[in-house]
């Protein structure tokens, strides 16, 4: 898979007694967390809410959202500025530092683009893959580190229960519309 191989080539770097374990840590891996909802503030307690999550590297959170269109549904806003770029309803909650990534920007960009095609904008569902499964895998390829489970466990919960899952809405979330993942060299 490209993400092994990127990984690979950049570990070993040509120079054999090199590794990604004697590496310094070089960027921070940092999961935003925004309630959707006033009512996270009662539920946080049990554990439970509505959340939209981004990840940020280099200066920019990449989140994932839905659209009608088969391309990418990765958008890049300014760290912790949801609720003026991508909605009122994103009010921000916590930053989380989940870990260190030695990939390079550029390598970060071209994961993000890869991470495009699995994600596409039309795939959006709001319990089997929404921005939080995004923030995950992205999460878990520049870091190795999952986002914690509290986070998703919403939606987690809803896939449990077939009335409940049959109830959700199947195609991308048309109250959001996210602009789509775009680089700017």
């Amino acid at each position: 898979m490209f993400f092994n191989r990127l990984r690979s080539s950049y570990c070993m770097g040509g120079n054999k007694d090199s590794s990604c374990d004697s590496l310094e840590p070089k960027e921070p891996v940092v999961l935003n967390v925004y309630d959707l909802v006033q009512t996270n503030d009662y539920t946080i307690a049990l554990g439970l809410g509505f959340f939209h999550t981004g990840v940020e590297l280099y200066g920019r959170e990449y989140g994932f959202g839905g659209h009608e269109f088969p391309m990418s549904g990765i958008f890049h806003i300014q760290p912790c500025n949801g609720q003026a770029e991508i909605g009122e309803q994103f009010h921000f909650r916590e930053s989380i530092l989940l870990g260190y990534t030695h990939f390079s920007n550029a390598d970060v960009d071209r994961i993000v683009d890869q991470l495009g095609m699995q994600f596409p904008g039309n795939s959006y569902h709001l319990t089997q893959k929404n921005c939080n499964h995004f923030s995950n895998t992205l999460a878990h390829i520049v870091c190795g580190r999952k986002i914690p489970s509290w986070v998703n466990r919403l939606a987690y919960l809803v896939t449990c229960v077939p009335f409940l899952e049959r109830c959700m809405p199947a195609g991308p979330n048309r109250q959001q519309h996210y602009s789509h993942h775009s680089h700017e060299h």
